[in-house]
């Protein structure tokens, strides 16, 4: 990885609201090159198609906001090129590294054999510099994926693409135009630079503090007693109600499409035409609020796979989920604007869909920020998400009787005794609920209607049909100002792996113990969300876990060998919340 560490961070206006108008193109060239994703005509990114593919990771000077910057690329290309696979087929996909150091890719939610993954230590022992490493394997599912390095923090600074797998069997939705908007984040800071600022100081990139201004206001609506009360609650458990994100817009510029916000990459549609849009969170630390002023969406397929389709105005999309849409513009304007905002409203990335190019649409202003209450930590008994609610103490209680797998109203929360007394755990949940049905923080009641995870529904009954034959509890773990995020707080470097028999099928319960939501992910074999009783809800490859939450997945081991599990924030991840797989007969 190569370093281009700037001084301290001083993010003007138009890098914090749009980059640059070019959007991220080669630097330092002459003629300027246009932007990769017009390569392959108006509106539409490079495409690889086929069974076969050739792949070239290599370093890539960039300018995404006036400064020129090296970057990773596949095939000269950020984000590198749609691969476009189709069911059944037999895929070889050759990856030549030119990069000093080690690579890989990790096909995301593609269901293949334990050596094909890309899990450096696990799958394979990586791409070294001047190597080439052949994949090889079948294709057994259709849907929306995406692809990414899984060595060091490349995903960070443009190792990401997208990956679309064309079904046998006709699609049960009729569209006419098919847009990949693949959301991500861009930094001009090398990330190990910072991941060291995270380890010095958690907060670093957060410009939403609470001042002294916001104690005075919150005196005059809350009362002193109220006020003095909620400060001590978050002062003991060491957090700040602002912890919405670790990286913000203060060092990222948001990217639809390798397109800066001033950049305005356009998708050309005609009046009465349905468009596919799909949507990928390529980011490595950003969860967005995606809408479309003017247009419902109709999501008709999550990670993949079709769901019953749901009509909404705004979802939001954890990293490594993926949705499909459906829009249908009637006439009533000739742009409509997709606004990205990311989760903390520091930023948003930003595209259109317009009758002809250089058309745009009002953009609009990003929603105010939300504080986190004590209810969404998972600390109170009614689950009241619009007040401070009274906190309980965080340190383990007994379960109360009765207390099953999938948590229970007033029932008190047990945690394993690796967390208690443990350096690396700052907090604890008394009592998570599943909260399906949650918009999530910054998205109730906001006058639109916002797709929760109580709405999806898999089009398909439970594809296994049998019951769990039983059950793994795993705590989501951490200590904000030490950013340690481990499971069970256990990081990585000093946990076993997690042993699954082969053909069993498991329940696997995530209980969040921390402040921030964490996308988790299983390599190669589905995550099947059960609903608040414990039946099958929708098969996904990344579920999101709020705060204070408690989700339960249905898991069928059916894929031998070593595999990830992991928090998808990619600092997180590096911090200890991974953990190993085993898949034994």
């Amino acid at each position: 990885m190569h370093s281009d560490s700037p001084g301290p961070i001083r993010a003007s206006r138009r890098r914090f609201v749009g980059g640059l108008a070019a959007g991220g193109v080669l630097a330092g060239l002459a003629p300027p090159v246009r932007p990769v994703w017009a390569l392959a005509g108006p509106g539409q990114p490079t495409v690889l198609a086929g069974s076969e593919f050739d792949l070239v990771v290599d370093s890539l000077p960039v300018d995404f906001t006036g400064r020129t910057v090296r970057a990773v690329a596949v095939n000269g290309s950020i984000p590198a090129p749609v691969l476009r696979w189709r069911e059944g087929d037999s895929v070889t996909i050759r990856v030549a590294n030119r990069l000093a150091e080690d690579t890989s890719i990790h096909w995301h939610g593609i269901l293949l054999p334990a050596d094909m993954d890309g899990v450096p230590g696990l799958s394979f022992t990586g791409i070294h510099p001047g190597q080439t490493f052949t994949y090889r394997f079948d294709v057994r599912q259709s849907g929306t994926y995406w692809y990414h390095s899984h060595s060091n923090f490349q995903e960070q600074i443009g190792h990401y693409g997208p990956l679309i797998v064309d079904p046998i069997a006709p699609e049960p939705f009729a569209y006419d135009r098919d847009y990949v908007v693949m959301l991500s984040d861009w930094t001009d800071e090398d990330p190990r630079r910072i991941y060291a600022k995270l380890k010095k100081q958690a907060h670093y990139y957060n410009r939403n503090e609470r001042t002294v201004g916001d104690f005075l206001r919150d005196v005059r609506t809350m009362g002193w007693r109220e006020t003095l009360a909620d400060r001590r609650d978050w002062g003991r458990m060491r957090m700040s109600p602002t912890d919405l994100a670790d990286v913000s817009g203060a060092t990222y510029t948001y990217l639809i499409n390798g397109t800066t916000p001033n950049g305005n990459w356009t998708g050309l549609f005609r009046h009465g035409e349905r468009i596919r849009l799909r949507v990928i969170n390529g980011s490595a630390m950003t969860f967005f609020d995606l809408r479309i002023p003017g247009l419902k969406m109709t999501v008709v397929a999550a990670d993949g796979q079709y769901v019953r389709p749901v009509t909404v105005d705004e979802f939001r999309i954890g990293v490594a989920e993926t949705y499909d849409v459906i829009v249908e513009p009637d006439g009533s304007a000739e742009a409509f604007t997709i606004f990205a905002q990311a989760m903390d409203r520091s930023g948003y990335a930003r595209a259109t869909l317009a009758t002809r190019p250089g058309l745009a649409a009002p953009v609009p202003e990003p929603d105010r920020v939300v504080l986190l209450t004590m209810a969404d930590m998972g600390h109170d008994h009614h689950g009241d998400h619009g007040t401070q609610a009274d906190a309980h103490a965080h340190h383990a209680a007994p379960p109360h009787a009765g207390h099953g797998a999938h948590g229970g109203h007033g029932a008190m929360q047990a945690h394993p005794a690796s967390e208690s007394g443990n350096y690396a755990v700052d907090m604890q949940t008394m009592t998570p609920r599943p909260r399906l049905d949650d918009p999530g923080i910054g998205l109730r009641d906001n006058g639109r209607r916002v797709l929760t995870y109580a709405d999806l529904r898999s089009s398909f009954p439970d594809p296994d049909g049998r019951e769990p034959g039983r059950e793994i509890e795993l705590h989501l773990t951490g200590h904000m100002e030490r950013y340690i995020w481990s499971f069970d707080g256990v990081k990585f470097s000093d946990a076993h792996p997690l042993v699954f028999r082969y053909g069993e099928r498991l329940r696997l319960t995530l209980v969040n113990d921390t402040m921030m939501e964490h996308p988790i992910h299983l390599h190669g074999m589905w995550s099947d969300l059960e609903d608040e009783h414990g039946a099958f809800l929708v098969r996904k490859h990344t579920v999101n876990m709020p705060p204070g939450t408690r989700r339960s997945l249905r898991i069928t081991a059916d894929a031998l060998g070593r595999w990830a599990f992991h928090c998808h924030l990619l600092y997180h991840m590096e911090a200890g919340m991974f953990r190993e797989v085993r898949v034994i007969e």
